[in-house]
Formats: C-alpha cells, sequence, structure tokens
C-alpha cells in the first residue's frame, strides 16, 4: 500500500486533532465546574460539613482516575484509540448528566469515583493518537493546539458558578446540560474519527502488560519525566481546584466572581504559553535534540516566582499577575510532556507510558487535594504551603534536565 502524499497527510493530521478539541474540552469542563460551583453544591447535598470532606470529593475522582490511566493507556496501544476514546466521551458524559441529580455526599463520592472510571481512557490514547499522525516536526504544536481546548473547558467551567448562582438554571442543570453534549457528540466523533495504518509488528503484539511495565520501568529517561510530570502537577491541581474557594474567602468575593478570576486569566495564559511554547519547541528540535526540555525547562523556571506570590498575593490584581505567570508556565510545560515521552519511548509504549504518567502524577495530585482540604481546616498558612510549592518546582527544573533523549528518536 502506498504511503498518503505528505499534504493530505498533514491535512489528515490536523483534522484529527481539530475533532479531538471538543473532547477536550468537555473532558476538562466535567472537571472544573465542581470547584467553582463548591458553595451551592455544599448548600444543596446532605452530608458535607467540611473542607476536608470536599477535599476528598475532589481526590476521589484523581485516585480513581490515576489507577486506571495505565489501563486505559495499554488497551489503547494494544488495540484501536479510535474505539478507546469514543466510549470514553460517551461515558463520561453519561456520568456527568447523572451527576446532576445525586442527593448526598456518598453519591457524589461514587459520581466522581466513576467519572474518573470513565475518563481515565481519554487523555493516554487522545495524545498518543495525535502522535501517531504529527511527527516531529509538527508533534508539540498538534499537542499544544489539542490543549487549548483543554483549558477552554476550564474556562468555561470558571463561570458555571455564575450559572450555579442563577435562579433559572443552578449547579444541576449545569451537570445535565454538559453531559448531553458529550453524549450526542460522542457519535459522530466515533464515525469521523480514524486510527492510522500502523504495519504489523510481532514484538509490539506480543507486549503484554508486564514486558510494557517492564520496558518503561526499565528507562531511565522515563523515570525521570514520570517524577518531573508529576511533582508541579501537585500545585497544578491546587490551584485548578481550590483557588476559586482561597480567591473567595481572601478578597471576600461571590462564588461566581471568585471562579472566573480563579480560572479565567490563568487559562487563556496557559493558551498562549502553550501555542507560544509548542511553535518554540517545534523550531528548537531543528537545532538540537533537546530543544523541548528546553522550552519545557523555561515553563518550570516561570512557575517559581509564580507559586511563592500565590501564597500572599495581597490584593486580587496581584492574583491575577501570578496566575497569569502560572498560566504561561504550565502551558510551556504542558504542551512538550507527549513529544518529551516519544523521544524517549517506542510508538506502541506511549499511551501507556503516559497513562503511567498520570497514575503517578494525579494520585499525588489527589493527596495534594485532599491534604490541602486538611491543612487549610487547620489553619496552616497560605504562605507555607505555596512556599512548600515553590521548592517542588525548582527540584523538578533540576529534573528535566536531566533526561537524555537519544538521536533521531524526534521524529518517530
Amino acid at each position: 500500500m502506498t504511503a498518503p502524499e505528505p499534504s493530505r497527510a498533514l491535512r489528515t493530521a490536523w483534522i484529527v486533532v481539530a475533532l479531538l478539541w471538543p473532547v477536550a474540552l468537555l473532558n476538562y469542563l466535567d472537571r472544573q465546574m465542581l470547584a467553582t460551583m463548591k458553595t451551592s453544591m455544599v448548600g444543596d447535598i446532605t452530608g458535607i460539613t467540611s473542607d476536608a470532606q470536599w477535599g476528598f470529593v475532589l481526590a476521589s475522582f484523581k485516585w480513581v482516575y490515576a489507577v486506571l490511566s495505565p489501563i486505559g493507556g495499554y488497551i489503547a496501544d494494544r488495540f484501536s484509540r479510535r474505539h478507546v476514546i469514543a466510549v470514553s466521551l460517551f461515558t463520561w458524559s453519561l456520568v456527568t448528566w447523572l451527576t446532576g441529580h445525586v442527593t448526598n455526599y456518598n453519591e457524589l463520592i461514587a459520581a466522581r469515583a466513576l467519572m474518573g472510571i470513565s475518563e481515565a481512557f481519554y487523555i493516554p490514547a487522545a495524545l498518543a493518537l495525535i502522535s501517531d499522525f504529527h511527527l516531529g516536526p509538527t508533534r508539540s504544536r498538534a499537542i499544544g493546539l489539542h490543549q487549548t481546548g483543554i483549558y477552554i473547558g476550564l474556562i468555561l467551567g470558571g463561570f458555571a458558578g455564575h450559572v450555579a448562582d442563577s435562579p433559572s438554571h443552578g449547579w444541576r442543570w449545569a451537570f445535565g446540560a454538559a453531559g448531553l453534549v458529550g453524549i450526542v457528540y460522542a457519535f459522530p466523533l466515533f464515525w469521523f474519527l480514524r486510527n492510522p495504518e500502523r504495519p504489523a509488528d510481532a514484538a509490539s503484539a506480543s507486549l503484554t502488560p508486564a514486558r510494557a511495565a517492564s520496558a518503561l520501568l526499565g528507562n531511565r529517561n522515563f523515570l525521570l519525566l514520570v517524577l518531573y510530570f508529576t511533582l508541579p502537577a501537585i500545585a497544578g491541581w491546587v490551584i485548578k481546584d481550590w483557588m476559586p474557594v482561597i480567591l473567595k474567602e481572601q478578597f471576600k468575593l461571590s462564588q461566581g466572581e471568585a471562579g472566573v478570576i480563579a480560572v479565567l486569566y490563568v487559562q487563556i495564559a496557559t493558551i498562549g504559553g502553550a501555542l507560544l511554547g509548542g511553535w518554540l519547541a517545534d523550531r528548537w528540535m531543528r537545532h538540537t535534540e533537546r530543544g523541548r526540555i528546553y522550552v519545557s525547562a523555561i515553563g518550570m523556571t516561570l512557575f517559581l516566582p509564580a507559586l511563592f506570590g500565590l501564597g500572599n498575593p495581597g490584593t486580587v490584581a496581584l492574583a491575577i499577575f501570578f496566575l497569569i505567570l502560572f498560566g504561561v508556565g504550565w502551558g510551556f510545560f504542558d504542551c512538550n510532556n507527549m513529544p518529551i515521552l516519544c523521544q524517549i519511548t517506542r510508538p506502541e509504549l506511549r499511551a501507556t507510558g503516559y497513562g503511567v504518567m498520570n497514575l503517578v502524577s494525579i494520585s499525588c495530585g489527589g493527596f495534594g487535594d485532599w491534604g490541602f482540604g486538611v491543612l487549610k481546616t487547620q489553619g496552616v498558612p497560605l504562605t507555607l504551603i505555596f512556599g512548600c510549592f515553590t521548592g517542588v518546582a525548582l527540584l523538578s527544573l533540576a529534573i528535566v534536565l536531566l533526561i537524555r533523549p537519544k538521536s533521531g528518536d524526534a521524529r518517530k
């Protein structure tokens, strides 16, 4: 079978990104709404009496999501990425709709756990599918563009606080509407999305879970990437999930105002960072195999003043400034994780590898959410908590610079 023409192949590659972009949006919209509608949900759902309990609600999703991510990645590597993506979207959208009907704390925990199961299969499969179609010259830009769907979803989720405050809508309506949109979109997505043509490989077909785990865990560069992917994400999850509450309490804002400020500015900045970081990384790769690593390291450098400042911003304007700085850094970081993974692992291990990265990172993020709620309940100063996050970011900067991809791996 002849290979497709370069122009046709590139067009198909960008169509894949366009089809997945709305899915990425829904993936994070469904998550972020919970953080920005906390006040309304706590007031309506029985059994939630402390920040520690709310932290456990946030963490329950992450722990289940984390445990299932490597399984989802392995299935996407061995079978059809297209099928995994479409079924994942349909299932989590159904769970989102059901979340709008919970009445007590235990039901909410169960709904978030089900959400974790269904969403765990999407990101590893989607990023691996994009990487299959986009080789070295466009990979960071393609991943960065896909990630902007996530950031738009987070922005829309930030406005969910206003929807929850609306007498004519409310938090239950928000979950129901988002769920129905995802259920409907799953059908055309399944119809139009395609897997790339991959030659049969006996070694890949015989790659059992044990062999896949051995190949990944025996890879020094992969272990460094897992650690690098994990440490900054602890602060990232706390900022995503807790910043609306922090701003509301620190500056006496309404639920809607705090949700918009906590999400809008940082995500707009992250969109810019992902697009700029993807473009810069692809260009830098023309000169050195470490181009994507250097761009990601620049993003990590921006985390340092941002995290330190968010511990005690003093004014809303300063909080917005530090959130923007964090957002640009996160964009540089986020658009290059899968492309770096592609440089250090074989194609048949990429979704599994990203699933393992999610397992470690989001498990720690869940403990971060829960731990932050506990520390907040006990009155630990924010300056101390965010000061620790700053130290972790500094350690992460050193870790990413230790990754050494092999020459020529960037175009596979």
